[in-house]
């Protein structure tokens, strides 16, 4: 046991590395509401895409390096709250949602709330092994990535359209923004990326469709987001029902495995 004072232990650089990508995300969320307050829309969306990026990469950094904690778990949880959470609330509410006072700012404030509610009860979740969704390759709910992407998406429109083609409909964006909140918080079992397996036919093209959408994110980065975001979207009534399906051949095996022996 090290009994020297807590000022003079040593830190490793591969401890604190994981750490500094989250921070590094936090500050891209950060940076997004600045650029937000200046107007510039297209780099206050990339700012938050910067921030997912950098969200990707220090959990697997912190694997790789074998440095996890619970420090880092919190900060990451405390970073994506803002770069997930506040900053797409601040920049959608300065980009139209303003226009309708406060009503506008409820529903900025009605996501906030969800990202955080969204992201306390994954935390609490955490260290449960046993959760049944977990162990059947599903998490609950909309992750914290992709309902800041969802959330920013009607921006993305009218940057593909270099209008105000959404802009001008608060209201209607106000709803949908209720409708992004509540997939968060709602107990819908979504797929989990870890978990997904696939034939080994299948890998050539999957890493075909792969190269296609990252050359699309470098022609059309726009249109390519959006569709990735109406794709996912697509899928969610397809998750629940493969949840179900698993759920009742756990529930048949189960019931297999302990019926009398004749």
């Amino acid at each position: 046991m090290d009994n020297r004072p807590l000022l003079f232990r040593e830190i490793s650089i591969r401890t604190i590395l994981p750490n500094v990508v989250t921070l590094l995300a936090f500050v891209a969320g950060l940076t997004a509401i600045r650029f937000a307050l200046a107007g510039k829309w297209e780099l206050a969306v990339w700012a938050v895409i910067v921030a997912g990026v950098f969200d990707g990469l220090d959990g697997t950094v912190a694997r790789l390096l074998k440095s996890t904690s619970r420090f880092g778990a919190e900060l990451d949880s405390l970073s994506d709250n803002v770069a997930f959470g506040v900053a797409p609330a601040v920049v959608l509410y300065l980009w139209t949602l303003e226009s309708i006072d406060r009503l506008g700012w409820a529903f900025a404030l009605l996501y906030a709330i969800a990202m955080a509610l969204r992201l306390a009860r994954f935390n609490a979740r955490m260290e449960d092994e046993d959760e049944p969704r977990r162990r059947l390759g599903f998490i609950t709910g909309v992750p914290a990535p992709m309902g800041a992407a969802l959330m920013l998406m009607p921006i993305m429109i009218d940057l593909v359209a270099e209008t105000d083609l959404v802009r001008g409909y608060p209201r209607i964006i106000g709803l949908y923004v209720m409708f992004v909140a509540m997939l968060m918080v709602s107990t819908l079992p979504t797929w989990s990326l870890k978990s997904i397996r696939m034939p080994k036919q299948w890998f050539s093209p999957f890493m075909l469709l792969i190269g296609a959408i990252i050359a699309g994110l470098f022609a059309r980065t726009w249109e390519v987001i959006i569709l990735l975001g109406l794709t996912y979207l697509a899928t969610l009534p397809f998750s629940y029902v493969a949840f179900k399906r698993r759920v009742g051949q756990k529930q048949r095996q189960g019931a297999e495995l302990h019926s009398p022996k004749e």
